[in-house]
């Protein structure tokens, strides 16, 4: 098998079982509260990806970084997967997921708008079309089909998924400055994340065994919307030599996922929110332009 090819299974790998993770959300959220589910995905993603580099023989790289590294991994933690995922996980449970995941989506549109305060990038002629395209998009979902009204289904619902992608561009943003290996630095963030996740839990909820369907689902997204995914996509972009067309891949994603979301969480999906999705993409593929002076 030649690298292209494995390249293209590891990424159709990932973007499979990024795919069912919204069903995933939001079926855990029937028997899990947004705090334990992060909690309880969290510890077997960490365990996971201490797994991954016990195997790789990095574990003790760990345990090995700089202050300036613990001291990133703290920020970097504490953004995700503490604010990120309890955010996104009360925006799921507020939300249908056939309209919280298509608006988690815009977080790259987020992540180029952000790039300009903070990486000193200059917004072009296409971000601002995609900028356009793609909130269109979201009010078109988030009003189902009724822009013009603007009777949100749930406005703090949907102010939460967009705050998710703020919270998620920062993490890619702040991430950059990061020069360890990806997994020992993602490995290192959930650790520090930890003290965040356990504190809250302790502070808000009553002490509980999880119902089992509520765990397996924890168990799911922890293994692999949090894990497995990552390490797949990053062995995608490590075997290929055209990362446009394997990064590509991901715009299968937020179609296959709304299958899933019919099939197996039962909800109906409106035409407003295939409507919305395709400006979203459309949105997104506008920031793939090359540049153009016009």
């Amino acid at each position: 098998m030649t690298g292209e090819q494995r390249a293209t299974l590891y990424g159709l790998g990932a973007v499979l079982l990024w795919s069912t993770v919204a069903t995933a959300f939001k079926l855990a959220l029937r028997y899990l509260t947004p705090i334990e589910l992060l909690l309880y995905s969290g510890a077997f993603s960490t365990l996971l990806l201490g797994a991954i580099l016990r195997v790789q023989g990095k574990l003790h790289l760990a345990f090995q970084c700089s202050r300036r590294e613990y001291l990133l991994s703290l920020v970097l933690g504490l953004l995700s997967p503490f604010l990120y995922y309890l955010v996104l996980f009360k925006a799921y449970d507020l939300l249908p997921a056939q309209q919280a995941q298509p608006l988690n989506y815009t977080w790259a549109i987020t992540l180029s708008l952000l790039a300009v305060p903070l990486l000193k990038q200059k917004i072009r002629w296409q971000q601002w079309l995609a900028l356009l395209l793609s909130y269109c998009g979201v009010l078109v979902i988030s009003t189902k089909g009724k822009p013009f009204s603007l009777e949100f289904t749930d406005p703090i619902g949907v102010a939460l998924a967009l705050l998710s992608t703020i919270i998620w561009a920062l993490y890619w943003i702040y991430n950059t400055k990061d020069r360890r290996d990806p997994v020992v630095g993602l490995f290192v963030n959930f650790l520090c994340s930890c003290p965040f996740v356990l504190g809250l839990y302790l502070l808000t909820t009553e002490i509980r065994l999880p119902e089992l369907p509520g765990l397996l689902g924890a168990a799911y997204i922890g293994t692999f919307e949090m894990g497995a995914c990552f390490v797949l996509w990053l062995l995608a972009l490590k075997n290929t030599e055209n990362t446009a067309r394997i990064s590509n891949l991901i715009f299968i994603s937020p179609f296959l996922s709304l299958i899933f979301i019919s099939l197996l969480v039962g909800e109906k999906i409106l035409p407003a929110t295939l409507a919305g999705l395709v400006l979203i993409v459309a949105g997104l593929l506008c920031q793939r332009l090359k540049n153009s002076p016009f």
